[in-house]
């Protein structure tokens, strides 16, 4: 067994919230002498069947040795962790150390009450998790044959178990590093479990609005007429202590008083009342809040806490409300005093004046909807929690996301590339998006490069957008045409201009031309002209070279516009490719732009909105229609395959790479950073299969000239200043030196033209074969976490910004793209007649550099300057590497939510 790891004191960082199988929440952490109580509670519920399967033989109670034992542990050699729900645990796991082993044996006890909401599955990913940082490589557990629920949980993990029979027990053994079935089956629970959580909250049986009010103005009136005028398919009830009647039905002053099980209290009371009224609504079952109310952050951060306690999600605070068009729900628990038409499209936003700039601009844009939800200040439910509804819902066809800040971006980007593979996700963000904090969010921030998240997104394969105007402007697209099968375009216009400036914008944006038509005759009495329009229709829906169509259409000889969008609209659905149209020159105020032409509702769920898309410019159409294609590409492509470099596979790697860090972060305290010595950062870099060109430093010419010797000519010299070592206009290196004379010659001289920049220090390299120069950096940012960028060496990173990020784990299509995104790294596919790079190998190497930096948090900031990309493969002259205590990452390989 390896060294083990070095810790003192509770683990809090093990603690998190969790979602279980039914939707609800529950806090889980590690055991305390505290809990001794709690267990004997717990115990004395269980039948005498769980007793004797916990415990191969039956006790009525536990002793006060055995409570003792389990409730005092070091958190190294013997590990526990509680589930609590209303304070009480309703689960229990933990793991004691095989003597001087890396083997543990795993033991699950789960309340009677609780059985079949996963809580054995949750408890053995977190001690999973728990074990393998304290150096645990395996479980081993013994469990009688009849407890079939507790050979499910190991069975259907995802490790590689081993199972025998001996003496009447089942002996079960496996190792715990993470599998990709492990991960995969920890995304498929977590994806239902939140999916569940949300839709309980959409779909309500019974409706409590706390707050509501005779008031006319108020928030509680609006929000209780709001739900009662969209006929609302369940119970809707009433509560304020000060009124008998409201809205001519009964109000009740409490929830004690209401007979029915309230799934979801929407509550907009007065900020002062908020905490009373969460305690109230957990101590009455509520399931889920939508809390209206704004507060502070340290209010809002006592309301989750609160909320979990009794399993509750909460949606707010400052939320605007909840929206669900589903027939069989028919819930406007919002602000807005109008149903929307029913469709295809999801809307999640955060803050409620962004809800309702959203909300609106569906409303006038007549865009069908499956959902709305508003998180407001997102202290609990988030994004992530309604894409995990939103891919499983039936009735969504397409996600419209606006973000202010992120909680999790790498699961975010993690859900994001899944639901996009089925359904097109629209996500808006501010340019400052990460590195500015909005009014009540409380998340990290993030210290990487603005472009990070963008990249981060690209490759989630999100249509990305820079406001809410162009998020409703992809969306009106989405809802109501069918995705295009490549990027020809077809085009129809009644100005011979128009169709040129929209063949234009099309080719700025990605799109292929092939058939223009500028000459449509529109100039005639309607009926004719709506023939020749939709002839001409027919004709390019039925060209083979046209992917999708685009239309402009200007006023007629006399002014008029005519409305030609239902027939066009009738033409359009004929075929299963997509148009846009655009409008201009329109004089008359009374024609809307921007609006989905001859619209209707959803007629059966999953098909596409009734209507045309239009829009006030012809480039605004074509915008939109490229973002669509640019998706359908990708979409087409897939994500990729991962791939191990060689010599990287399973954990032996990480864990040795870990020990190593351990031990030269022991003396460094706080945020301090440590640069690692060019010693180190060989052995760290050596773990990898990373390996740095000799290169050796020196203070005289003669100690120069023995350096050469040992590495052998022609070597190279080089200052050990980081800007300068690669810098020959400044004379910063000197290359093909090959012999003593030589070398003593150009150290003179380089001393010499140093002498400007604070004489740096000088030493002697190894020759590598010529290549371009590359720079691989990989950083660990506060709220991303790893942080991979790549760019080529000298004034285009320098200068002009040219990097390209990405986040790992990578695919090869990741590392592709990573490799061919900046503007300069044309130099490596062959250019000007310098013949291509070994791509193989310069792939090889970055994906090398994102899996170190992915497994091991501690290393702050990596960086290969310069790395040589050549036809014969990739040499690499200097690292640097710089190690840190790490914060916790907000993503990691065990089920968790948010914490308040």
């Amino acid at each position: 067994m390896g060294e083990k790891p070095k810790v003192s004191g509770y683990p809090a960082h093990w603690e998190a919230d969790v979602v279980l199988r039914d939707g609800a929440a529950a806090h889980l952490r590690p055991v305390g002498p505290e809990d001794a109580e709690r267990l004997q509670r717990m115990h004395a519920a269980q039948s005498e069947s769980s007793i004797y399967l916990r415990y191969f033989t039956y006790k009525s109670t536990l002793t006060e040795k055995e409570l003792r034992r389990f409730t005092n542990v070091d958190h190294v050699d013997r590990v526990s962790m509680v589930v609590l729900l209303d304070d009480e645990i309703i689960g229990v796991g933990g793991f004691d150390t095989i003597d001087d082993t890396a083997e543990a044996e795993v033991s699950f006890n789960i309340s009677d009450r609780h059985q079949g909401r996963g809580l054995g599955s949750v408890l053995l990913e977190h001690l999973a998790a728990a074990g393998r940082e304290r150096g645990i490589e395996r479980f081993s557990a013994e469990v009688l044959p009849e407890n079939r629920k507790m050979l499910t949980v190991f069975s259907e993990a995802g490790y590689e178990v081993q199972r025998k029979y001996e003496d009447g027990v089942v002996l079960l053994e496996f190792p715990i590093d993470p599998t990709d079935k492990s991960r995969a089956v920890m995304e498929a629970r977590e994806h239902r479990a939140e999916a569940r959580s949300v839709g309980e909250l959409l779909a309500p049986e019974h409706v409590a609005v706390i707050g509501a009010s005779r008031e006319y103005g108020s928030v509680g009136y609006h929000l209780l007429q709001n739900i009662i005028e969209g006929r609302f398919t369940g119970g809707v009830h009433s509560v304020n202590p000060d009124a008998f009647e409201i809205g001519g039905a009964r109000a009740f002053s409490s929830l004690a008083h209401i007979k029915q099980d309230i799934d979801l209290a929407v509550v907009a009371v007065p900020a002062e009342q908020l905490l009373q009224v969460v305690a109230d609504c957990g101590r009455h079952g509520v399931k889920g809040m939508l809390v209206v109310t704004s507060t502070g952050t340290d209010e809002q951060r006592e309301v989750v806490r609160l909320a979990r306690r009794w399993g509750m999600r909460v949606i707010g605070p400052a939320s605007a409300g909840l929206i669900n068009t589903a027939p069989g729900s028919s819930l406007n628990a919002s602000l807005s005093p109008t149903m929307p038409v029913p469709g295809g499209v999801g809307l999640f936003s955060q803050s409620a004046s962004m809800g309702i700039s959203l909300y609106a601009q569906a409303h006038r844009r007549e865009l069908g909807l499956s959902a709305v939800i508003s998180a407001g200040n997102r202290a609990d439910l988030s994004g992530n929690d309604a894409m995990q509804y939103f891919e499983d819902d039936d009735a969504t066809r397409a996600v419209g996301i606006y973000l202010e800040s992120f909680g999790n971006p790498r699961k975010f980007s993690r859900i994001a590339r899944r639901l996009s593979l089925t359904k097109p996700v629209v996500v808006a963000t501010s340019d400052l998006m990460g590195h500015r904090l909005p009014p009540g969010h409380e998340v990290r921030l993030s210290r990487a490069p603005l472009s990070a998240v963008d990249a981060m997104l690209t490759n989630s394969g999100v249509i990305q957008v820079g406001n809410h105007d162009s998020l409703m402007d992809v969306l009106e697209v989405l809802a109501t045409q069918p995705l295009p099968a490549g990027n020809t375009l077809g085009i129809l216009s009644n100005s011979l201009s128009m169709s040129r400036l929209l063949a234009d914008a099309g080719e700025a944006n990605g799109l292929k031309p092939t058939t223009v038509v500028g000459n449509l005759d529109l100039d005639q009495t309607r009926s004719r002209a709506e023939e020749n329009l939709t002839r001409a229709l027919r004709e390019l829906f039925e060209d083979d070279d046209v992917d999708s169509v685009a239309v402009c259409l200007q006023p007629t000889i006399t002014g008029e516009h005519h409305d030609h969008s239902r027939a066009i609209s009738m033409t359009a659905r004929q075929y299963t490719k997509p148009m846009v149209m655009s409008l201009i020159g329109t004089l008359d105020s009374s024609i809307p732009l921007n609006y989905i032409g001859n619209a209707g509702p959803v007629i059966e769920t999953s098909a596409l909105q009734q209507g045309v898309p239009i829009f006030s410019s012809p480039a605004r159409s074509i915008s939109a229609l490229s973002k669509i294609t640019r998706y359908q590409t990708w979409r087409a492509q897939g994500v990729g395959e991962t791939f191990v470099p060689e010599g990287l596979e399973g954990t032996k790697t990480a864990r040795a790479a870990d020990s190593l860090l351990s031990g030269w972060l022991e003396a460094v305290e706080g945020a301090a950073l440590r640069r690692l010595t060019q010693e180190e950062t060989q052995q760290l870099l050596a773990h990898y299969g990373l390996n740095v060109l000799p290169s050796l430093s020196f203070e005289t010419p003669d100690a120069a000239a023995a350096a050469a010797d040992r590495l052998g000519y022609p070597v190279a010299v080089k200052s050990t200043n980081d800007y300068l070592r690669h810098r020959l206009d400044l004379g910063g290196v000197q290359l093909s030196i090959d012999s003593e004379n030589m070398l003593r010659q150009v150290v003179s001289d380089m001393r010499r033209k140093l002498a400007k920049y604070g004489s740096p220090g000088l030493e002697v390299q190894s020759m590598a074969p010529t290549g371009q120069g590359c720079i691989v950096r990989a950083i660990e940012d506060p709220m991303i976490g790893p942080v991979l960028s790549f760019g080529m060496s000298g004034d285009a990173v320098d200068l002009l910004d040219d990097w390209a990020h990405a986040v790992p784990p990578l695919t090869d299509q990741d590392l592709s793209r990573l490799v061919g995104t900046p503007k300069a790294a044309k130099k490596l596919y062959g250019h000007q007649g310098v013949p291509a790079v070994d791509f193989d190998a310069l792939g090889d190497t970055i994906q090398r550099v994102a899996m170190l930096k992915d497994n091991h948090p501690q290393v702050a900031n990596i960086q290969l300057s310069p790395l040589l990309a050549s036809p014969e493969g990739v040499s690499i002259l200097h690292a640097s590497v710089d190690i840190a205590n790490p914060e916790q990452r907000t993503d990691s390989a065990r089920r968790a939510i948010s914490r308040y």
